[in-house]
């Protein structure tokens, strides 16, 4: 019975034992759990490896992206330069063989292409779409397979009628360093340029050159209401009004300038004291050329050209944008009666408005206006005087033959040079305005050669020009580039899309 209380009170203690070592595990087990809970590097782990996968897959398709955007790229760079190739009128190849062989040479492989041309006497567009599949690499994770990069575009070259008026300095300036001969070539290039078999019943060319003034011409000057005293030579004489605007006044008279040299030069011998370079030039062959479209005629009349005497600028300016407009229409129809303006341009100069157009101006010159003199009227109101002065020069009579107090009663101030600028300033304005719209207007290239140390004479002919890129100033030969750029840019070679 002792043995039995004995192990009772064994077994007691065992219980007892034993339920607090359960309780002591439960404890320490609901600490644990409850430090496992607020555990929180698991979760980040778990956040890393999504944000790793994310930026995976965006890199993926960053690199699906690149690819198709830069073969976009060299499908629409090789597109471009294969239509502005095709649509060239110089080349003589099909314009669709064109685009495709500058494909077929590029690189690129795996694309489609389409080339629509369409052409006629006076242009040619061409219009080409090129795709090609980039694979992807990436992309197909989320069902992409592959990726259209497509490109697109067209150019063309469109030679419109197109009137020009050549305005060529021939002073005596032009006689320095080669000049009258470096214009000489551009001038020619630019005939031949502008005017080829297939674009010479679209473009005519007036030559305009000048000196001291620019004779018209005895058509010309006829077609006006002038006061002709002599017919030495065929100038008008503008008034500052007459620079306000751009047609001429066929109800107007106007004067004729005086055939005398204002310079004293001597030239040898006695008999050569005479007149050799008149301000209106007597010359056939600088008279104005109007609406011509012969190569060979017009560049044999520039090769004639010899430099001499005076600078204005303004008389030639008013006869350039004069020969433009609708208004001396009649006297053009005239000379093609005549046989010296072919007939294909019946109807010239045509409307402002006509679309199908372009009026251009090209100014070209190497210094600046001088100062205008003119003999008195008293001096200059008889046959007998009109006969002495275009043989004499004007200060080899009054340095001869009148007493120095009474030299100044012989001839009279007209203008300044500044005067002459301001009316050169006016006609490139008026010109500028011409039509009911911008697009209307005359476009107006001016050629500053040789200009450079003369900040003046360049403002004056940038501010004729239509806009700043349309002003040249350029050195020697650089004048046929000047001539090159400006042919080009009428020939409207461009993208159009």
């Amino acid at each position: 019975m002792s043995d039995m209380r004995k192990e009772g009170v064994n077994a007691s203690q065992v219980l007892g034992a034993e339920s607090g070592f359960f309780r002591q595990v439960q404890t320490r087990l609901a600490g644990r759990t409850r430090g496992f809970a607020g555990e929180e590097n698991g979760t980040m782990i778990i956040f890393g490896l999504t944000i790793f996968i994310m930026v995976l897959v965006a890199t993926g398709m960053a690199i699906d992206f690149m690819r198709h955007e830069n073969m976009r790229s060299r499908l629409q760079s090789t597109l471009d330069r294969a239509v502005l190739a095709a649509a060239d009128l110089d080349q003589m190849n099909d314009p669709k063989a064109v685009v495709e062989d500058y494909f077929a040479k590029s690189g690129l492989s795996g694309y489609d292409l389409d080339v629509d041309v369409k052409e006629g006497l006076n242009y040619r567009t061409v219009t080409a779409s090129a795709s090609s599949e980039v694979n992807s690499m990436f992309l197909n994770m989320v069902g992409i397979d592959s990726i259209d990069a497509p490109a697109g575009g067209a150019a063309e070259e469109r030679i419109n009628n197109v009137e020009i008026s050549l305005v060529l300095d021939i002073s005596g300036s032009m006689d320095d360093n080669d000049k009258i001969e470096n214009m000489q070539h551009a001038a020619k290039e630019f005939v031949d340029t502008m005017i080829t078999p297939d674009t010479k019943e679209l473009v005519s060319i007036s030559i305009v050159p000048y000196t001291g003034q620019t004779n018209a011409g005895q058509t010309l000057f006829n077609a006006l209401n002038v006061n002709q005293v002599h017919d030495y030579s065929y100038c008008v004489e503008f008034e500052s009004s007459d620079f306000q605007s751009v047609p001429l006044n066929f109800s107007k008279q106007y004067a004729q300038m005086q055939h005398y040299e204002y310079s004293s030069r001597y030239y040898g011998s006695w008999a050569n004291y005479k007149i050799q370079d008149p301000w209106c030039s007597d010359k056939t062959d600088e008279e104005i050329k109007a609406f011509q479209n012969n190569n060979t005629e017009l560049k044999r009349v520039i090769d004639s050209y010899r430099p001499r005497t005076a600078t204005g600028i303004h008389y030639a300016m008013k006869w350039a944008a004069a020969l433009l407009d609708p208004s001396i229409r009649s006297t053009v129809s005239g000379m093609i009666n005549t046989g010296t303006v072919d007939s294909v341009f019946e109807g010239r100069p045509a409307s402002y408005s006509d679309e199908e157009t372009i009026k251009v101006i090209v100014l070209m010159t190497d210094g600046m206006n001088v100062d205008q003199y003119r003999i008195r009227s008293w001096a200059y109101n008889s046959t007998s005087e009109y006969q002495h002065w275009a043989k004499y020069t004007l200060w080899y009579y009054l340095n001869n033959y009148v007493y120095w107090r009474d030299r100044g009663d012989y001839y009279y101030f007209k203008q300044s040079n500044d005067q002459a600028d301001d009316q050169l300033d006016d006609i490139c304005d008026a010109a500028k305005a011409t039509g009911s719209k911008p697009s209307e207007a005359i476009v107006i290239f001016s050629i500053g050669f040789e200009i450079n140390d003369n900040p003046a004479a360049k403002k004056v002919m940038s501010d004729c020009a239509t806009s700043d890129s349309h002003f040249y100033a350029v050195e020697g030969v650089e004048i046929s580039d000047a001539f090159g750029a400006i042919a080009r840019t009428i020939n409207q070679l461009r993208l159009i899309q």
